[in-house]
């Protein structure tokens, strides 16, 4: 798991044929997620459990009632047989899709692992019992509230990208086109919550380095190994938080952001830009509000302005694009 080295070629490290090894991998990596998952995962049950993790967002990354970041990752493997395009995702490999909601310390607070590659991350979410406790009211998520200095309650969210929709519970950043100098900022905000997922998922692949290769075994198997990563990744986030805090990235005081030692490896991302659901104009007057608070002067981090404005301050004679 740390090195993603072939069975064929660890037998000759300790001298156990390669289909005995096979067999220990996922015994063992069963019974690591089983005996540590209670421990190590859960989403938080009561409001003030749920605020904990939202003053984290708000405290480190200056982004409030963000109760989470979620993203999905691919996991390379070898293309099973008989399955067809069924692993074949739109990055041009196979795989199966690890969905996750990371807290602001990097630590995975809900997974859903083993979704073939053909499945989005819009469709994978759609399914799953997070969205229908989140519509449902089921999960404990305290009532809307003000934010810092204000007075209009706000409901708490999760953060995603373009491939989630756009809900009251879910804010994603305005589309990448015609941006005013408030949108670029409230982006800006934003992606300083998101991309904890990202970190995560680049402290995980890189420290357990099976991840970053084309596994051999069967899907299931895959699941079974991604778990166990999962698993021991949050133990070390959990008992050991100051581990080798270079991995990931940082900001210095003037809001430039170092990045971290994992961006030196190769991670894989889903990035689908997948249409959201345009009907929710409670969600985006929501997201204005939000633009509105993180441009007004009590919100308003110094450096934010410099930050965007490459971005903001084109010339207006000039024939070139900006990022």
């Amino acid at each position: 798991m740390a090195t993603g080295d072939a069975y064929r070629s660890m037998r000759w490290d300790f001298r156990v044929p390669h289909n005995t090894i096979s067999i220990l991998i996922r015994e063992v990596c069963k019974a690591i997620f089983q005996e540590f998952r209670d421990e190590v995962f859960g989403l938080p049950a009561t409001p003030d459990q749920w605020r904990v993790v939202a003053e984290g967002f708000a405290n480190l990354w200056n982004f409030q009632h963000c109760i989470g970041a979620i993203d999905g990752k691919h996991i390379g493997l070898k293309k099973p047989k008989k399955s067809g395009s069924t692993y074949y995702n739109y990055k041009g490999f196979y795989s199966i899709v690890l969905m996750s909601v990371v807290n602001s310390e990097y630590r995975f607070i809900w997974c859903s692992v083993g979704y073939p590659g053909c499945s989005s991350d819009a469709g994978i979410f759609n399914r799953s019992r997070l969205r229908r406790g989140l519509e449902n009211g089921t999960l404990g998520l305290p009532g809307p509230e003000p934010l810092r200095g204000d007075d209009r309650n706000i409901p708490y969210f999760l953060v995603g990208d373009d491939a989630f929709p756009l809900q009251e519970w879910m804010m994603k950043p305005f589309p990448q086109r015609n941006l005013s100098p408030g949108e670029r900022i409230y982006n800006y905000r934003h992606s300083r919550a998101r991309r904890v997922s990202e970190n995560a998922f680049g402290i995980l692949a890189n420290r357990w380095r099976c991840l970053l290769t084309t596994m051999a075994q069967q899907p299931k198997t895959v699941t079974t190994i991604t778990k166990a990563c999962l698993t021991m990744h949050n133990i070390i986030r959990i008992r050991y938080p100051q581990l080798r805090p270079q991995e990931v990235d940082r900001e210095d005081a003037n809001g430039d952001v170092r990045p971290g030692q994992w961006r030196q490896g190769r991670v894989l991302t889903d990035n689908a830009n997948l249409v959201g659901n345009q009907t929710q104009k409670r969600a985006k007057r929501q997201r204005n509000y939000l633009k509105d608070y993180y441009n007004s002067p009590f919100a308003a981090l110094p450096w934010q302005d410099r930050i965007v404005r490459p971005q903001r301050e084109e010339p207006e004679s000039s024939d070139s694009d900006v990022d």
